[in-house]
């Protein structure tokens, strides 16, 4: 691991732990050279599952594509980061096997932000649904309500 400061790829390990329930290890280095600490985080990484898009293609999962998304819905929102990493641990933890369709991803967030926060699930909605009119938004704020 490069030193963010210096760049010399000798480092120390001052402290591990377990990270978002378990579901990652976060881990405190330090140059050897120039004394810099910083923080990294160790997690599984799912390189076998297969995402099946809408158009029927295939492609590789993603983990940093699902975090920008819930990064944007959840933009100026009072949801913290490590909320966020434990929405998508908790959605990789709910898919079986080694293929999922978008459609189950999108329902498999959206689920989680519902409980976190509303207008972040409607920003979610929003895209992964494609509203093209202020009525689609009428609707769901409408079934929210209920």
């Amino acid at each position: 691991m490069k030193c963010p400061q210096c760049g010399v790829d000798e480092d120390k390990v001052l402290d591990s732990r377990a990270a978002r329930d378990g579901a990652a290890i976060r881990r405190r280095r330090e140059c050897v050279k120039c004394g810099h600490r910083w923080t990294t985080y160790e997690e599984i990484d799912r390189d076998e599952l297969i995402v099946v898009k809408r158009d029927g293609s295939r492609q590789q999962f993603s983990r940093q594509k699902l975090e920008r998304g819930l990064f944007a819905a959840c933009r100026k929102r009072p949801v913290p980061p490590e909320r966020i990493h434990s929405i998508i641990d908790g959605v990789l933890a709910a898919i079986p096997g080694d293929e999922v369709s978008t459609e189950r991803i999108g329902e498999l967030v959206m689920q989680s932000l519902l409980s976190v926060d509303e207008v972040a699930y409607i920003r979610f909605a929003s895209v992964y649904r494609g509203f093209s009119d202020v009525n689609q938004f009428l609707a769901i704020i409408t079934e929210l309500k209920k």
